[in-house]
C-alpha cells in the first residue's frame, strides 16, 4: 500500500513539474507528459485503493474512469465551466476534450501497469 501511495506522489511531482517548469523538459514532454502522468496517477490510485484486485482489473477501470473524465468534458453546462476553470477543476475534470487525450491516457495506464508488474510487484516478493 505504502509503495502505490509513493507512485502516486512521485507522479503528482513529476506531472505538476512538466507544468510549472516547462523550460526544462523538451517540448515532446511538455505537450504529452501531464496526460500521461494523470493517467498513471489514476491506476497507482485504483491499485493503492484495490490493493487486492489484480493488475488487469486496475488497468480496466483506469482506462473507463480516465475515458469518462475525458468524454464528460463534451459537456459544457455553465456549472461545471466554472470548476473547470480553477485550477483543481482543470487537474481533476480537464477543460475540453482532446481525443489524442485518449492515446495519452492508455499509453500512461500501460507505463504504470509495467511498473507496477516490474517494480512494485516484484519487490513484493
Amino acid at each position: 500500500m505504502l509503495k502505490y501511495a509513493t507512485a502516486i506522489v512521485i507522479t503528482i511531482v513529476l506531472g505538476l513539474s512538466t507544468r510549472k517548469f516547462p523550460d526544462v523538459f523538451p517540448d515532446f514532454i511538455v505537450v504529452h507528459a501531464g496526460d500521461i502522468l494523470w493517467a498513471s496517477m489514476i491506476y497507482f490510485g485504483f491499485r493503492f485503493i484495490c490493493l487486492k484486485r489484480s493488475l488487469a482489473w486496475a488497468v480496466g477501470w483506469s482506462v473507463i474512469f480516465c475515458f469518462a473524465i475525458e468524454f464528460s468534458q463534451l459537456y459544457q453546462a455553465e456549472w461545471i465551466v466554472e470548476i473547470r476553470r480553477t485550477l483543481v477543476g482543470s487537474l481533476i475534470l480537464g477543460r475540453g476534450f482532446l481525443a489524442i487525450d485518449l492515446c495519452r491516457y492508455v499509453i500512461g495506464i500501460a507505463v504504470a501497469g509495467v511498473v507496477d508488474k516490474v517494480a512494485i510487484q516484484r519487490s513484493n516478493r
